[in-house]
């Protein structure tokens, strides 16, 4: 089983020097490539500098975290893809449970690890936690992270389970299955691709894995912080995007009327908040979401549609009037 533990960079010499040594350092009998997106700071002779052996792919423009792994992966040669965030540091033996859960695991196409915050190493952290599921309405959650509500790691999580999505920041994806699945939507740019690659996977009968014998730390926001408007921008429109091209049609016309009734809410909540930036934001997403809706809905021409995708019926109820923020409340396995 031939592992390439490929990382996207844009501008991030600084990560690169501080978390890639964990990487080479524990992921010797794998080949480390870099997929850089047009770096300005001096990324590619850092590498090149510092890490000979790391195998470079340049990308001629920055096409975001979609577009940049789409192009790069082209060029690798390998049975598992692990797309790893920049800004990731790895363990000892990280690999070992993942080599083996592919072995032992025939149906599983994508697995994750466990995902710890890197500024305080006994939590989940927000992007992937323990594993990640959405509800009824298509929004986004995980085992160990609802919205802001972060758990600590106690173990409750160290098992090897099916989930709905696996996290862009440390994912194990089988390379055919990467492309027959034409990789990442290019339109989503970043944020939420994961989501949709997993949703078109098990469309597909793939079926999605997390593997918490494998742990790494992750500290997440280097790119764009929960705090920039242009995060919530492409959040809130790229889950519309995947609920459009990923449930039958008629579903898919009531999640998305739901949804835009929901997204107001938020925006109003936003005004109230002063964070009026970010209710522009949902206002932009919005517009584009119009622009773009005819595009989204042909892509789903072909798709198979799997009914019973949602791990609840809806987190927003149940996280903001019950107050539920621990996964094993809020879903019983």
């Amino acid at each position: 089983m031939k592992i390439a533990i490929v990382i996207l960079n844009w501008n991030g010499a600084a990560l690169l020097e501080k978390y890639l040594p964990s990487v080479t350092q524990y992921s010797s009998e794998e080949d480390v490539y870099v997929v850089d997106n047009a770096s300005t700071d001096g990324s590619i002779t850092f590498l090149e500098k510092y890490y000979p052996a790391i195998r470079i792919i340049k990308n001629t423009t920055n096409g975001g975290f979609a577009k940049g792994y789409n192009d790069g992966l082209k060029h690798i040669d390998a049975d598992i893809y692990c797309l790893l965030n920049s800004d990731v540091e790895v363990t000892e033996n990280w690999l070992v449970p993942i080599k083996k859960a592919f072995a032992q695991l025939q149906e599983a196409s994508i697995i994750q690890p466990k995902i710890l915050d890197l500024k305080q190493k006994e939590y989940f952290e927000y992007a992937g936690a323990a594993g990640g599921f959405i509800d009824q309405l298509g929004y986004p959650f995980c085992r160990g992270r609802i919205f802001q509500a972060l758990e600590k790691d106690r173990g409750q999580y160290n098992d090897i389970r099916e989930i709905f999505w696996a996290t862009g920041a440390c994912m194990f994806i089988r390379s055919n299955v990467f492309k027959h699945l034409n990789g990442f939507d290019e339109d989503y740019f970043a944020h939420q691709e994961e989501v949709d690659l997993c949703w078109r996977a098990k469309n597909e009968g793939h079926k999605v894995y997390y593997v918490g014998t494998s742990e790494v730390y992750h500290l997440g926001g280097s790119t764009l912080s929960n705090m920039d408007p242009k995060k919530t921008y492409l959040n809130f429109r790229n889950s519309l995007y995947s609920i459009t091209k990923n449930l039958p049609r008629r579903k898919a016309f009531v999640i998305i009327w739901l949804r835009l009734l929901l997204d107001g809410v938020a925006a109003i909540r936003f005004i109230f908040q002063f964070k009026i930036n970010h209710c522009i934001a949902i206002l932009r997403a919005h517009l584009s979401f119009y622009r773009h809706f005819r595009s989204m809905y042909k892509k789903r021409e072909k798709a198979n549609f799997i009914l019973k995708y949602y791990a609840t019926k809806s987190i927003v109820w149940s996280h903001f009037v019950h107050q539920v923020k621990k996964f094993n409340i809020l879903v019983k396995d």
